[in-house]
C-alpha cells in the first residue's frame, strides 16, 4: 500500500506541476496556426462501427464540422446486424465506387465502398464482420493521408481536436509517432448536430463514478507517463498515429481484445528495438466526449474485457518486463501494468475475503483493521477528489459549481462500494482468461445526441 501511494503522489504531482504551466496560456492563440494547411499534416479520421445505428449520424456529423484544414472521414460498417449501415447510406447520400485498395494490413473481405454525393471527403466501407481491430485495418489500407486517427462510433469530437493532438507531432518534426487527448463522458450532456452544446453529468451513480474514473486515470495518470515518454495506452475512442509506423508495426492485431493498448506497445518495442528517438504523447486538454455504460451488467462485461486485453497486451510482449535493452519501459511501466494494474484484484479481492474470514475466524486486530480500512479509503478517496480538483482548477469543462460538489462528493464513496465492484468484475477477467473466454460482450447504446 506505501509503494502504490507513494507511485501515485509521484505522478499526481507531476501532473499538478504540468497543468499549471499551462493554467494561463491562451488555447485559442496556442493552436491558431495550426487552422492553416500549410502548417499542419492531413488525417484520414477512421471510425469501426458495429450495431452503432443509435449514435453513427450525430457522430459522423460531429466529425465533419471539425475545425482542421484538411481530413477525410472513413466509416467501416463491420458487418452491423441493425441499420448502421442504411442509415449512413440514406442520410449522406452514399453511392457506390470502384476503388482499388492495397492490402498492407490483414484484414476480412470488403463487400463494397460507398462516397458521399454531397460530401466528398466521406466514405463508407462495407465489410464481412471481423471486429474493431479488423475494421480498423480495413480503414487503413484504404486510407489516402499519412497521418490516421482511430476513433469509436459513438465518440463526439471538439471541434478543435485534432489541431490539439496534431500540434506535438507537427512540432516535433515527426519524432513524436502517436498522440492522444482526453476522453470525456458525455452522459447527461446536450447535444445538438454532433456538437456539445451543454456540458452536463448524468443521474445515474455508474455514470458519476465513471467520470470520477476517467479524470482519475486521464489527468493524473497518463499525463504523468506520458513526461517520461512511458505511456503504454492510447484510449481507442480517441487517438492519432503515423500510418506509416502503424504499417510497419504490422497494423492492428486481430487476435486480441485490447487491440488499442497492444498497437502501443508493439509500438514502443519497435522503435526501442531499433534504437530510434521517437516518443508516444498524451495532451490533457479534452478532446473527445464518449457514452459509459448506465447499466451495472453492461459496465461489468466492458472491465472484464479491458482485463483480459491488459493481459494479452502485457504476456504478448512480456520480453519486455525488467529487460534493461527496453529502459524505462521495461523497468517502470511493465512491472507497473503487471504488478499493480494486473494483479492488482487479485491482491485486494484476497484482502477482502480474507478480513471476513478472519472476522468469523478470529485472529483480527479490530482497532487496526478498522484504521487500515479507513486509510484504503481515504487514500483512494484523496485520489479521486485531487482529480476533480485539477479538472476544475485547469480545464475548467464543467461550468455548474452544483455539476463539481456533486463528483467531489461521489468521490469521497468510491471506495465502500464502486471501487469493490470493479475490483469484482477485473479479477472476473482473469477467471474468463483461464477459461480461455474471447467473447466480446455485447454492448447496449442509448445514444447521446438529442
Amino acid at each position: 500500500m506505501v509503494l502504490v501511494i507513494g507511485f501515485y503522489s509521484i505522478i499526481l504531482l507531476i501532473s499538478m506541476i504540468h497543468l499549471r504551466k499551462e493554467y494561463n496560456l491562451d488555447t485559442d492563440l496556442a493552436y491558431e496556426e495550426f487552422s492553416d494547411e500549410n502548417f499542419t499534416k492531413p488525417v484520414s479520421i477512421i471510425v469501426p462501427a458495429y450495431n452503432e445505428e443509435a449514435g453513427i449520424i450525430p457522430s459522423v456529423r460531429s466529425l465533419l464540422s471539425i475545425d482542421y484544414p484538411l481530413f477525410e472521414v472513413i466509416v467501416v460498417n463491420d458487418g452491423s446486424k441493425d441499420d448502421t449501415l442504411e442509415k449512413m447510406l440514406q442520410h449522406y447520400e452514399m453511392k457506390k465506387i470502384d476503388r482499388v485498395v492495397r492490402q498492407q494490413a490483414p484484414s476480412n473481405e470488403v463487400l463494397g465502398i460507398y462516397q458521399s454525393a454531397s460530401l466528398p471527403h466521406l466514405f463508407l466501407i462495407d465489410k464481412v464482420n471481423g471486429g474493431k481491430a479488423d475494421a480498423l485495418n480495413a480503414g487503413l489500407n484504404f486510407s489516402s493521408y499519412p497521418y490516421f486517427c482511430s476513433l469509436d462510433g459513438d465518440s463526439i469530437l471538439e471541434r478543435d481536436a485534432f489541431r490539439k493532438v496534431m500540434k506535438p507531432i507537427i512540432q516535433s518534426g515527426e519524432e513524436v509517432i502517436a498522440s492522444g487527448g482526453s476522453i470525456r463522458i458525455a452522459n447527461g450532456c446536450v447535444i445538438e448536430n454532433g456538437n456539445i452544446k451543454k456540458i452536463g453529468i448524468s443521474s445515474n451513480p455508474l455514470a458519476i463514478m465513471q467520470i470520477i474514473e476517467y479524470l482519475r486515470a486521464f489527468l493524473m495518470g497518463r499525463i504523468g507517463l506520458s513526461r517520461h515518454n512511458l505511456l503504454l495506452i492510447i484510449s481507442g475512442a480517441f487517438g492519432v498515429f503515423s500510418k506509416r509506423w502503424v504499417l510497419e508495426a504490422g497494423g492492428y492485431k486481430k487476435n486480441t481484445v485490447g487491440e488499442d493498448m497492444e498497437l502501443v506497445v508493439r509500438l514502443h518495442r519497435m522503435i526501442r528495438e531499433r534504437g530510434l528517438k521517437k516518443k508516444i504523447v498524451y495532451i490533457p486538454d479534452p478532446v473527445c466526449w464518449t457514452e459509459v455504460p448506465e447499466e451495472m451488467k453492461y459496465l461489468r462485461r466492458q472491465r472484464s474485457r479491458w482485463h483480459r486485453g491488459l493481459f494479452e497486451s502485457l504476456w504478448t510482449h512480456r520480453k519486455l518486463t525488467l529487460n534493461p535493452k527496453y529502459g524505462s519501459i521495461g523497468f517502470i511501466s511493465f512491472p507497473y501494468f503487471w504488478i499493480v494494474e494486473f494483479l492488482g484484484p487479485i491482491v485486494e479481492l484476497s484482502g477482502y475475503l480474507f478480513m471476513i474470514l478472519s472476522l468469523f475466524f478470529g485472529g483480527v486486530y479490530i482497532e487496526i483493521a478498522i484504521l487500515l480500512f479507513l486509510l484504503s479509503c481515504l487514500y483512494g478517496s484523496i485520489f479521486s477528489m485531487a482529480s476533480v480538483l485539477l479538472e476544475e482548477w485547469s480545464l475548467r469543462k464543467y461550468p455548474r459549481v452544483a455539476d463539481i460538489l456533486k463528483l467531489f462528493l461521489y468521490s469521497l464513496t468510491e471506495s465502500l462500494w464502486y471501487r469493490p465492484l470493479t475490483v469484482f468484475w477485473r479479477f472476473e477477467g482473469i477467471i474468463q482468461l483461464l477459461k480461455r473466454d474471447e467473447s466480446w460482450g455485447e454492448m447496449k447504446r442509448k445514444g447521446v445526441s438529442q
